[in-house]
């Protein structure tokens, strides 16, 4: 089966893409390094042409307020049309649990827009929504101007591991379209100022962590609960002692050779999961004992 991964260079569209190749289909890795550009169109018809199932895991190059509505809204009115055109048979989107108590955010608004058009088109599809990545943690905070000290807020956060979130990707892509939405999350819960401590002084990160409750996450103030999955999510095994004792090396070269995080980190990201609930219905976080 033919099918095209549009953001396919970026973190989790690669390992989509390794992942689907090994299960033996055919996959074109569509993304602006192979000359494809969901806002002009340019190499989509081609991309997508004879493919059965499409899969967006594409993400804005900027993060400021109308560009990264104008983004979303151009792309997705692009990647939908096209994918209609072409009679594919499943439209998979990679989105943010907690994405619709976020709207306060520019970015959460436009990916809120963007499973708006999804759901409301006539291409039968899945959004994925996914908790943060591990390795994403220490691009969270925005630094304080003394550089020496960041603010992140202590809400609750049940992070994943990115290879998980490609392998369910795959699961749902080659499955039937839910026309839903389904939400991919780790096991353990923390404390976002919590993990994201833990993963900075694994990459010799010097800068000091503080809990703020009011500290902004994509510019929106979080509440307790804002980034964790509601009832029936699909949870992960990874755990996050395991994971950072397997990456700790590789976090300490990405912070030696990007020594200040920050949001221009993400400039070619691929983002960054709901099983079908009664509306209202949430999960009361606890932290793991």
């Amino acid at each position: 089966m033919k099918i095209a991964v549009i953001g396919g260079s970026g973190r989790v569209g690669a390992k989509l893409v390794n992942t689907l190749q090994h299960r033996g289909h055919e996959v074109v890795a569509a993304s602006r390094r192979s000359g494809v550009n969901t806002l002009t169109r340019e190499g989509l018809e081609q991309a997508i042409a004879g493919a059965r199932v499409v899969v967006d895991v594409t993400n804005s190059p900027t993060l400021d307020g109308k560009s990264v509505v104008d983004f979303f809204g151009t792309s997705t009115r692009n990647l939908l049309a096209a994918a209609e055109a072409a009679h594919v048979r499943h439209y998979a989107v990679l989105s943010i649990v907690g994405t619709d108590r976020l709207l306060d955010s520019a970015y959460f608004q436009a990916k809120m827009l963007q499973e708006d058009l999804v759901q409301r088109s006539s291409v039968p599809h899945t959004v994925l929504r996914s908790t943060q990545f591990f390795d994403f943690m220490r691009f969270i905070p925005e630094p304080e101007p003394d550089g020496s000290t960041v603010r992140v807020s202590p809400a609750f956060v049940q992070p994943i591991a990115a290879d998980e979130v490609a392998a369910a990707l795959a699961d749902l892509t080659l499955a039937a379209p839910r026309n839903g939405m389904v939400e991919h999350a780790g096991p353990e819960t923390f404390h976002l100022d919590e993990v994201v401590r833990r993963v900075m002084s694994a990459a010799d990160d010097p800068r000091a962590v503080i809990a703020d409750p009011q500290a902004r996450y994509f510019g929106a103030e979080l509440k307790i609960d804002s980034l964790t999955p509601d009832e029936g999510a699909i949870i992960g095994v990874t755990r996050f002692d395991a994971w950072l004792k397997q990456h700790a090396s590789t976090l300490r070269l990405e912070q030696i050779a990007s020594p200040i995080s920050a949001r221009s980190a993400l400039k070619e990201p691929d983002f960054l999961t709901r099983v079908p609930r009664a509306r209202g219905t949430r999960k009361t976080p606890s932290l793991n004992q």
